[in-house]
């Protein structure tokens, strides 16, 4: 009798640290959680921070200098001004508009026009029709090929070439324009260049012909 009772209070005796054992584990697990989960998300990159400006494209700053170089060498007309008409003129051949007329008056010349002119261009209507439209009242800074022997022109590298202008007369940079002049030491990450300095920037390039 005296050796069943040992044998049982052996046996409680083994279930009760074992049950002592597993809830410390249980306890420290529950305190140590925190620190492990914190532990693996240190290896996890953090999104960046929201900017006001747009992103710099990473690349050459010297081959984005020659891509603006480019820009400015290739317009035959380079100016700033307001949007007054727009007309379509039609052709005999086609039911559908031939092209589009545009007229400006020129605000700054830069080149190829003088200011205070009202300035008519004409564009193909296929590039309306694609989205390449103005507005009678805005403002837009140009840079335009040398008309064709049809007398078409249209801006260098289609949006590259064409810059809106807010009523501030501040020249509003698109992506693509913050991406292409990153390494132009006046224009580099801005979205709103007071039109002063962008002129500047252009004219610096123009000596250089």
């Amino acid at each position: 009798m005296a050796r069943s009772c040992r044998r049982l209070l052996a046996a409680w005796s083994q279930i009760f640290s074992w049950t002592v054992f597993t809830s410390l584990i249980f306890i420290s697990l529950i305190f140590e959680a925190p620190t492990l989960l914190h532990g693996q998300r240190v290896g996890i990159p953090r999104a960046p921070d929201p900017s006001p400006r747009y992103p710099q494209v990473p690349g050459n700053g010297d081959f984005q200098k020659l891509v603006f170089r480019q820009l400015v060498h290739s317009a035959g007309t380079i100016f700033a001004g307001r949007v007054v008409f727009i007309g379509h003129s039609a052709s005999s051949l086609r039911p559908n508009p031939a092209c589009t007329t545009i007229t400006f008056q020129v605000e700054d010349a830069i080149r190829g026009t003088s200011r205070g002119q009202n300035l008519t261009i004409r564009e193909w209507a296929g590039l309306w029709a694609s989205g390449e439209r103005y507005r009678v009242g805005e403002r837009v800074l140009l840079f335009l090929y040398s008309p064709s022997e049809l007398g078409l022109t249209s801006p260098v590298s289609g949006t590259m070439g064409k810059f809106m202008m807010n009523t501030q007369g501040q020249v509003v940079m698109n992506a693509q324009h913050v991406a292409t002049f990153a390494g132009d030491p006046v224009l580099a990450g801005k979205a709103v260049v007071p039109y002063a300095e962008f002129a500047r920037a252009v004219r610096r390039f123009m000596r250089e012909e």
